[in-house]
């Protein structure tokens, strides 16, 4: 869905439709955190799977990803528009050329906090369930026990 709202953004600003671009805004906004709520989500169950092998249940497992992953990024979406829904609109940067339309965020203070800031802590998170995977790995194979040299044979 991010790659089709993104694709389809530029078309439907040049309608010059104030809703429709916020709601196109919205949607892009919406679906870009979404994916990479989801990659983060990806890296916490690597970790499960990999390093908490043993007595890991999870009642609803899958419910309670589809709630974080769909819901995370749903709440930053209406926290910004109920600070103020003229944060999304259309972003023309040359008015003689059409197809600069497109419809985003206008504030730059927004962008930051709730674009970039949310993909470094996704980031974060990401790279901290890999070096912790690592570690665990790297720990698995020095625990094992050297095999005489005529197993190797």
């Amino acid at each position: 869905m991010l790659n089709m709202v993104f694709l389809v953004n530029s078309w439907l600003s040049s309608f010059n439709l104030p809703g429709l671009c916020v709601t196109v805004a919205v949607l892009l906004h919406y679906f870009l955190l979404a994916a990479f709520t989801w990659m983060c989500m990806e890296s916490v169950h690597l970790y499960l799977a990999l390093i908490k092998v043993f007595n890991v249940y999870v009642p609803k497992y899958i419910l309670k990803c589809c709630i974080a992953g769909w819901g995370i990024p749903a709440i930053v979406i209406i926290i910004v528009l109920i600070i103020n829904k003229d944060f999304y609109g259309n972003g023309s940067q040359a008015e003689n050329n059409p197809f600069s339309d497109f419809c985003w965020i206008q504030d730059n203070v927004v962008f930051y906090i709730s674009v970039v800031a949310y993909i470094f802590v996704a980031f974060l998170t990401n790279a901290a369930m890999f070096i912790t995977v690592l570690l665990q790995i790297h720990s698995l194979k020095s625990r094992t026990p050297k095999r005489p040299r005529f197993w190797k044979r």
